[in-house]
């Protein structure tokens, strides 16, 4: 510490003089050199420079060695005596440093580094969501996109770049514009990958996920490789299914978006339609797109041959498991030639087919408890295994359904009916017809148990109708006065309810086998619904096909990160959906903490608030890093 004078005028004396302040120098975090004033000393006018000398450096002491006896600072001088024990019991009153107990563990204490500071400065800033972005990032660290990436000639910053889409998509999917401002403003993802987060924008946000869809095929088997390695598959049941998405917007020069039948009823809406190829455990083995009304059955053509290409080769005997929407005659002879089995629910029910006399039932239950019973039966039709299931969970939700629709059908053709006696309404043969053509669209497991009457208006040549036989001369000027409907006698509309029946070439499995290899579906199911609910694949706003094909590939990225992470939690007894995932995980922060110590200096700490139970429970299950 030393004396600064400034001059100016003595307001007592109103003499020109020096004003003395005791001052400290120190070093900021920026290594540059400050002073802070530690006391106002006031005029001395009396004092001389060699007496201030001394009252510094005996106050410099004291302050550095408060544990020492008083005696050490005394002096011969009783000026310089009174002012040092003047100034300092002012410095300790007025708290102008921190008094420390001689038992105060030094700053220099081994391994740790010591600041005394002020709790009242104390802020905490910059809080940002960190722990989904690290989960997500150590999967991809797993799955060594980064790496693969490299080994395609990337740069590291358009690695890093790449890494920090995905992992947004996994935890908060949104367009690029909404991905561009949560990275700058809620997530400490790009501190994570590396990349800069001041570059963060929408243009670079496309510009990536463009670039990773040219890498399409090679990452896409890079990723079905690197699984199974790490993972031990061996890719023994392959399942396979499409779903489809829709647009938003005409997409008038589009080569896929083409109208079809929506999945979410959204028949405005122009679709594409994605198809997929996973195991067993959920991992996707191949994907590709097709135009939005393409039926069902007319994709596995398209996908065969190139299944048969990309399997490793103890998958080339896989049983392929599809619904009955694709399984068509063509499509299974189709999947025998190129050597891989097959399962599939009929397309029709069986009418005619017979149990052996030494099969018995086969009772096994659901997720729910309730009871199914598997049979197995044969036909003439072909040597196929067939198994007969009957499913009282499923029994009792036809039967609900059939009475809806039952009820439906009864009252849309009560309007019909109700039209004829009233002025105005609609009583044409033609338009009658028409109305009950609409009707029947809408409700076709049902009508085809009605009988239905439509009684003309007598006239010298005409007689009743029954709509269900052939009409081959309509005429538009007949007047319709009645209609009439029933059901078939001998007709049980709830007959079948609850009973399907499989289909296998396997030739060699018991009917528990078989059920077990056809409930596999589900997973595809659960993938359609991870991508669809979770990583928000639908719907799509991309005005260029390009972009759209990007879209949904950087969706599929983040399926392969969230089924990295739900398989290994599923295989340690975990089992918590994707959402609630990323709400445990998003409980632990990023967070800058800055503080002023004695000597002014801004103290700066950027820390991960500590993972609570559920989060380390997480962790440790998957293996991975705090």
């Amino acid at each position: 510490m030393y004396f600064k004078v400034s001059m100016r005028t003595n307001p007592e004396t109103g003499i020109y003089c020096g004003y003395y302040r005791l001052v400290e120098s120190y070093r900021n975090h920026q290594d540059r050199v400050c002073h802070r004033t530690i006391l106002n000393a006031g005029y001395l006018d009396n004092i001389t420079a060699d007496q201030l000398n001394q009252i510094q450096k005996i106050l410099t002491a004291k302050v550095n060695h408060p544990g020492k006896p008083l005696f050490e600072f005394e002096t011969q001088d009783p000026v310089v005596s009174q002012h040092v024990e003047i100034f300092y019991n002012r410095i300790i009153s007025e708290k102008r440093i921190d008094v420390v107990s001689v038992d105060t563990p030094k700053r220099s204490v081994k391994g740790k580094d010591m600041h005394l500071i002020d709790i009242n400065s104390i802020k905490n800033k910059d809080v940002r969501e960190i722990g989904a972005e690290w989960l997500s990032y150590q999967a991809l660290e797993q799955l060594q996109i980064a790496k693969f990436l490299g080994q395609r000639g990337w740069g590291q910053d358009e690695t890093n770049l790449a890494m920090t889409h995905v992992i947004s998509r996994v935890v908060c999917p949104a367009s690029e514009l909404g991905t561009a401002r949560w990275i700058r403003e809620n997530s400490a993802v790009c501190e994570i990958t590396g990349y800069d987060n001041a570059k963060i924008n929408k243009d670079k946000l496309y510009e990536i996920s463009l670039k990773l869809f040219a890498e399409h095929d090679a990452l896409e088997q890079h990723l079905s490789k690197r699984t199974n390695e790490l993972f031990d598959f061996e890719d023994k049941i392959l399942l396979y299914d499409l779903t489809n998405t829709y647009f938003e917007g005409r997409k008038e020069k589009s080569v896929f978006a083409k109208f079809g039948k929506s999945k979410e009823k959204r028949n405005d809406a122009k679709l594409i339609v994605l198809a997929l190829v996973v195991n067993r455990e959920g991992f996707i083995k191949y994907s590709t797109i097709f135009e939005g009304d393409i039926a069902d059955c007319k994709t596995l053509s398209k996908i065969i041959d190139k299944l048969r290409s990309i399997t490793s080769s103890y998958a080339k005997k896989a049983l392929v498991v599809i619904d009955a929407g694709i399984a068509t005659e063509e499509n299974l002879k189709m999947i025998k030639s190129q050597g891989f089995d097959y399962l599939c629910v009929t397309r029709s029910s069986l009418k005619n087919y017979t149990v052996d006399a030494g099969d018995i039932l086969v009772t096994v239950t659901d997720n729910t408890k309730k009871k199914i019973g598997l049979c197995k039966v044969k036909t003439g039709r072909n040597t196929d295994y067939y198994l007969k299931v009957e499913s009282q969970a499923k029994a009792v939700k036809e039967r609900s359904m059939n009475q809806q629709f039952r009820e439906r059908f009864e009252a849309g053709m009560q309007r019909i009916a109700n039209a004829l006696s009233k002025k105005g309404g609609i009583k044409r043969e033609d338009k009658v017809y028409e109305r009950i053509g609409r009707l029947k669209q809408k409700y076709p497991s049902i009508h085809r148990h009605f009988d239905i009457e439509v009684i003309l208006k007598q006239e010298s040549d005409n007689q009743n109708h029954i709509e269900n036989e052939r009409i081959n001369n309509v005429d538009k000027k007949r007047t319709v006065v009645g209609l009439k409907w029933r059901i078939r006698e001998g007709v049980d509309i709830n007959a079948r309810s609850g009973v399907y029946f499989l289909r296998t070439s396997l030739d060699s499995c018991t009917e528990r086998e078989v059920w077990n290899f056809y409930n596999t579906i589900r997973e595809i199911e659960a993938t359609f619904r991870i991508l669809k609910a979770d990583l928000d694949l639908r719907p799509i706003y991309h005005h260029r096909d390009e972009s759209s094909m990007a879209h949904l590939h950087l969706g599929l990225l983040a399926y392969w990160v969230v089924n990295t992470v739900r398989y290994q939690l599923k295989n340690n007894g975990t089992r918590i959906g994707w959402k609630e995932i990323t709400r445990i995980m998003n409980t632990q922060k990023a967070v800058t903490t800055t503080a002023q110590n004695v000597h002014d200096q801004i103290i700066v700490i950027r820390r991960c608030s500590e993972p609570n139970q559920n989060v380390k429970n997480i962790y440790d299950a998957l293996k991975f890093k705090y």
